[in-house]
């Protein structure tokens, strides 16, 4: 978890399913599967930065973006921006590989 600079971070890849989420904020999301959102748990107190949001920096065909993991149902769901939906042509149903990283000394 430490990288040749120093820094520490957490890096996590997985497949997911996107779903979209009506609730009060529409919008579409991906999953963290069960293995990868208990690592995430584990720092979880270190990185959020209240409500259980965790800043990450993620990517998803081939496309790098920041964004914050929300907690919900004892997992995370990442959100994807509709920049980054536009750019992948990623929808409701896909199945998409994440990449996730999480840096440890950000607080």
């Amino acid at each position: 978890m430490t990288d040749a600079d120093g820094s520490h971070q957490l890096r996590l890849g997985f497949e997911t399913t996107v779903i979209y989420w009506r609730g009060p904020s529409p919008f579409f999301y991906a999953p963290v599967p069960p293995e990868p959102a208990a690592a995430i748990r584990r720092v979880s107190r270190g990185v959020s930065y209240g409500w259980g949001c965790i800043p990450v920096t993620a990517s998803v065909g081939g496309v790098d973006f920041r964004t914050s993991l929300f907690p919900k149902d004892g997992t995370y769901l990442v959100p994807l921006k509709a920049a980054v939906r536009r750019r992948t042509s990623i929808t409701a149903g896909d199945v998409v590989r994440m990449g996730m990283t999480i840096d440890l000394d950000a607080r």
